[in-house]
């Protein structure tokens, strides 16, 4: 009932809600994406994507195609796979940093192991330092990290740039100390928090050390303090305050794949595409 080709286009446009942007990414002219889209929706016998001369978005049957189109096109790839005798195997050890766990990476991996399900995952999430250490001792064979933007080779999947966080409610008296949410030493966002604050002569104190990005972002919305986290990641009810108190900016930062150059690059590179090709937004 569904054409492969003409759920692709729809996905494409469904996660850039773009027409120009998704056939830029699946190298196609644009009148052939809305002509996909079209036969889709007379297919459907809906309308799966309204747009005018400002926007383009999904209706509410277009969210419910989106996910049965992934399920398809997962299930209609790993057949052609499996029936060419290119069914993908092996085994992948994977660590992500524990704040990128928030963003859509999640069901990226869902995805990854409904369209390769011989594929081993094994999953480690860590801080970014810890995270590294492993990889060069062979440890795991693709990792996913926050670095200063720049300062470590790989695969560059986003560039952002460090925030102060905390509630709209936040209010910190003019002299005394910052009061600051971090993860234990070492940590990029600790390190560079710190060493902003004693660059810029304010004084502060850590008034919650946890090591998950759950407790980071239950002590801010308890009001205990503020934080420092990528500017893309932070929640709906949280707040960027980095301008309103004249907090000192953080700097740069880049989210990377990083590889084992031993390990099965066969393997990898599917992740990593799979990763590469959709949209990091923040899950909450």
């Amino acid at each position: 009932m569904f054409e492969p080709v003409q759920l692709r286009s729809f996905l494409a446009v469904a996660e850039t809600l773009s027409f120009t942007k998704a056939a830029e990414r699946l190298g196609l002219a644009q009148p052939t994406v809305s002509q996909h889209v079209r036969k889709l929706e007379t297919a459907a016998k809906r309308v799966l994507v309204a747009r005018d001369t400002r926007e383009v978005r999904l209706t509410d049957n277009g969210d419910a195609m989106a996910g049965f189109a992934r399920n398809i096109l997962a299930a209609h790839d790993s057949a052609a796979r499996y029936f060419s005798g290119s069914a993908m195997r092996g085994r992948l050890r994977f660590g992500t940093a524990d704040d990128l766990a928030i963003t859509g990476l999640p069901r990226i991996l869902r995805e990854f192991r409904q369209l390769y399900p011989q594929i081993n995952l094994e999953l480690t999430v860590s801080q970014s330092d810890q995270l590294y250490k492993r990889l060069n001792a062979g440890q795991l064979d693709l990792v996913f990290v926050k670095w200063v933007a720049g300062a470590k080779d790989g695969t560059v999947v986003r560039h952002d740039n460090f925030a102060w966080v905390g509630l709209e409610q936040t209010v910190l008296e003019p002299g005394a100390p910052v009061p600051l949410i971090a993860y234990p030493a070492p940590s990029l966002s600790r390190k560079l928090a710190i060493d902003a604050l004693e660059a810029a002569g304010r004084t502060w104190r850590i008034t919650c050390s946890t090591k998950q990005i759950s407790g980071v972002l239950a002590a801010v919305r308890a009001g205990i303090g503020v934080a420092v986290m990528p500017a893309s990641l932070v929640p709906e009810d949280l707040k960027v305050i980095t301008q309103r108190f004249g907090l000192p900016p953080v700097g740069d930062v880049d989210f990377t794949l990083i590889r084992n150059p031993l390990a099965n690059a066969e393997v990898i590179d599917a992740l990593t595409q799979a990763i590469m090709g959709r949209t990091l937004n923040k899950s909450t």
